[in-house]
């Protein structure tokens, strides 16, 4: 057997550029805990899971929600970090994930 692509194991998902610790993380709307769910290396949040998030929806595809021929079951995950910024809590909302 020649196995020649490692299996997909996690998620990385990119920290906004000023969001330092402490920080809260939320997978769909989930509390995150750090060591537990994910762990930070490089300015990255580590997931030990594959998240995913659906694409832009294409044209068919919309009509088809639209007109009920079809709803939408993918699998849509959304991060959010909460952090303080000059002493205020900010959200980044909705950040993209990749391989």
């Amino acid at each position: 057997m020649n196995v020649t692509q490692a299996p997909r194991s996690g998620t990385r998902v990119q920290l906004p550029p000023d969001a330092r610790r402490p920080f809260e993380v939320y997978v769909n709307g989930v509390a995150q805990a750090e060591g537990r769910d994910f762990r930070v290396s490089a300015g990255a949040l580590e997931f030990g899971r594959e998240l995913r998030q659906e694409g832009r929806l294409g044209f068919w595809r919309w009509a088809s929600i639209v007109f009920g021929a079809a709803g939408t079951y993918r699998q849509n995950d959304v991060v959010d970090v909460i952090y303080e910024r000059g002493g205020r809590r900010v959200v980044a909302s909705g950040l993209p994930v990749s391989d």
